[in-house]
């Protein structure tokens, strides 16, 4: 008997080390496994959600459409409307959208994008409140572009369109200026140009409209997430005060933030008062040092971003004529103010529209 048992454990002593080395290899590779699992049902999610939203919208567009064509061919009034309405939420009750209200919304969304080849396509790659918003609060064709392109590319929620409208990004994308032209590749500088903005509004900070450049800094830095978001969304923070050291001596930027689209580092310098030509110098030298001894090898160049109080921009333009690194000079607001007539000094349509179609 005892021989028995002793060859019953021999017989089990793999089995148990198999059962073992399992344990452990699922301990190893089950978090991979459960982590792939998941970024696979998300993106289905996400694909059937598309899916849903152009359906809706093209229900939408298509409702638009045939009451458009009715009142036309049939010379039918307003009453119609209504009268459409009250059937259909009686007939598909628990339904959303159906409104009077809203079938004139669908109406008015037709009518604005029927002759838009461009645009669309796009209307349906978004929500439809974000559509309404863009329909209503945006008058111009190319505005309606920027935004439908910006909230496709960037995934903007409701609340974040809405503060972008508020803060003119569609103006300020265009104002922005750079060198970038000059300096950097086509493939890089659309984007490049949609990342600085003519002005920032940080109207989140507690400041005093007297502060100076290292209060500023501190300020930025305590509500880091919302001046990320000022900036645009695409960024993400490196540091403050970021030391770079040429020839034994010490040299401070203020900011390092980091692109994740351009894949570049931008550095940013705050000044509190009026632009300065020499600012232009001492940005290209912190570039050059990025470069040199930041930059991994798979990075594009680094981005240089003056922002400053006030600037006038002749002497702007004059300062970075002959600038060879990538810098653009932007102000920055710390106080809500009224919107600023900005459409008049808007460039051409026609670069604009190039501008556009890179988005």
């Amino acid at each position: 008997m005892a021989t028995s048992k002793k060859t019953t454990r021999k017989k089990l002593a793999p089995a148990a080390r198999e059962s073992s080395a399992a344990k452990e290899g699922l301990a190893k590779h089950y978090p991979a496994l459960l982590a792939e699992i998941r970024a696979r049902i998300l993106s289905a999610q996400y694909v059937a959600l598309r899916a849903v939203n152009k359906e809706l919208i093209g229900l939408y567009w298509d409702i638009g459409r045939l009451i458009v064509e009715r009142q036309q061919s049939e010379g039918w009034g307003k009453a119609v409307v209504a009268q459409l309405s009250a059937d259909l939420q009686r007939d598909f009750p628990g339904t959303a959208g159906f409104s009077a209200s809203n079938l004139w919304r669908m109406k008015s969304f037709f009518e604005t994008y029927r002759s838009a080849a461009k645009l669309a396509p796009l209307v349906r790659e978004i929500g439809w409140s974000h559509n309404l918003m863009i329909l209503e609060r945006c008058k111009d064709a190319q505005e309606r572009e920027f935004y439908l392109r910006m909230t496709r590319k960037f995934g903007w929620s409701k609340n974040v369109l809405d503060h972008q409208i508020d803060n003119q990004s569609y103006e300020k994308s265009l104002l922005g200026q750079t060198n970038f032209d000059k300096t950097l590749t086509p493939a890089l500088r659309a984007q490049a140009k949609l990342a600085v903005k003519d002005e920032y509004a940080f109207d989140f900070l507690e400041l005093g409209e007297q502060h100076c450049e290292r209060e500023l800094e501190r300020a930025l830095i305590a509500r880091i997430e919302d001046f990320l978001r000022a900036m645009g969304g695409m960024f993400a923070f490196m540091g403050s005060q970021y030391r770079l050291e040429v020839e034994g001596k010490e040299y401070f930027i203020d900011l390092l933030l980091f692109h994740r689209r351009l894949r570049a580092l931008v550095a940013i310098e705050l000044k509190i008062g009026e632009f300065e030509p020499e600012f232009v110098g001492k940005m290209q030298f912190y570039l050059a040092a990025l470069d040199a001894q930041a930059r991994q090898q798979d990075e594009n160049p680094s981005i240089g971003i003056i922002l400053c109080k006030e600037k006038k921009r002749t002497i702007v333009e004059y300062a970075l004529l002959d600038a060879r690194k990538p810098i653009g000079v932007a102000t920055y607001e710390i106080t809500k103010t009224l919107p600023k007539k900005l459409k008049d000094q808007l460039p051409s349509p026609e670069a604009i529209a190039r501008l556009l179609e890179s988005i």
